[in-house]
């Protein structure tokens, strides 16, 4: 096989194809050893094949990757074992691997997080702060949705601003069965102070938000408990900045990145939280079950 078949060959296999290289020919490129001209533009065979293979990412000095942590929502079985251990000292390695066994998630959790309707931003109060008319028809397109789905949802929790709670109660006249919940926490707020920063300025303080916010993460996010032994399909209406911050937590990005992420109203985002502690997000915002038209995201 002569020198010039096996070069194609080779970009063939690199995903480049002998294209490349009847490019290359074209453009007056040489196969032959660089001459020790430097005015030369001319291509060699070795920059053709450097451009036909893939090239794989890797960071770069300035960058870092960060393992996972499985024991993000400190729900890990292995983490309980380990400081019962430290209290008992006489426990044996064969009490640790039952108690590890009992402690193990068996379920998976599925957190559906809505963003609340479009509402009249001209009140000066939250109670002012109602729903429009088109918010009431996306509530009720977000309604026949969560329906739709046909999943056993076992609670719905709102935030109990005026927004989000006139929304959770449209949604529950689709899903009647459904017990509907209030929660403090779940508040709209300014949960961290944005990267890379911007003009806009929360009407409230980060760190008093922030702590909140980062409450209700807590208390919503994380892997089933040891007992629950069937899947779960939660519901929680809130607001955009929660939710984003949430997906970040969860997904263990830089929450700085929360304001870098867009949500329509009535828009519904999907977490799941599997036994392991795995996340993964399903859907983000998904709002194309409502007509063009209807789409807002005030």
């Amino acid at each position: 096989m002569s020198f010039r078949k096996v070069t194609k060959l080779v970009c063939g296999l690199a995903g480049g194809s002998a294209v490349l290289v009847a490019l290359a020919e074209s453009k007056g490129c040489s196969f032959e050893r660089r001459k020790h001209n430097e005015s030369s533009r001319q291509w060699t065979i070795l920059s053709v094949l450097q451009a036909a293979v893939p090239q794989t990412w890797s960071p770069s000095h300035d960058q870092t990757v960060t393992a996972w942590d499985s024991n993000w929502d400190k729900r890990d079985p292995l983490s309980l074992t380990n400081g019962k251990k430290k209290k008992n000292k006489e426990t044996t390695v064969e009490d640790l691997n039952t108690e590890v066994e009992n402690n193990k998630p068996k379920a998976t959790r599925h957190i559906f997080l809505i963003r609340h309707s479009q509402y009249n931003l001209n009140g000066s109060v939250d109670k002012e702060r109602v729903l429009t008319p088109l918010g009431r028809e996306q509530a009720e397109y977000t309604g026949q949705r969560l329906a739709a789905l046909g999943l056993k949802y076992d609670v719905l929790v709102h935030s109990t601003m005026t927004r989000a709670t006139e929304t959770a109660n449209i949604i529950s006249k689709h899903l009647p069965d459904v017990e509907k919940v209030s929660c403090d926490l779940l508040r709209e707020g300014a949960p961290i102070e944005p990267v890379p920063s911007i003009s806009w300025k929360p009407d409230c303080v980060y760190h008093e938000d922030g702590a909140r916010i980062e409450a209700a993460f807590r208390r919503y996010i994380h892997r089933a408990d040891a007992k629950q032994t069937e899947d779960s399909y939660e519901i929680i209406v809130c607001h955009a900045n929660v939710i984003r911050y949430f997906v970040c937590r969860a997904l263990q990005f830089p929450p700085e990145g929360w304001l870098r992420l867009c949500l329509n109203n009535g828009s519904i985002t999907w977490l799941t939280i599997r036994p392991s502690g795995r996340v993964g997000l399903r859907m983000m915002g998904d709002s194309g079950f409502m007509p063009p038209d209807k789409l807002t995201r005030t």
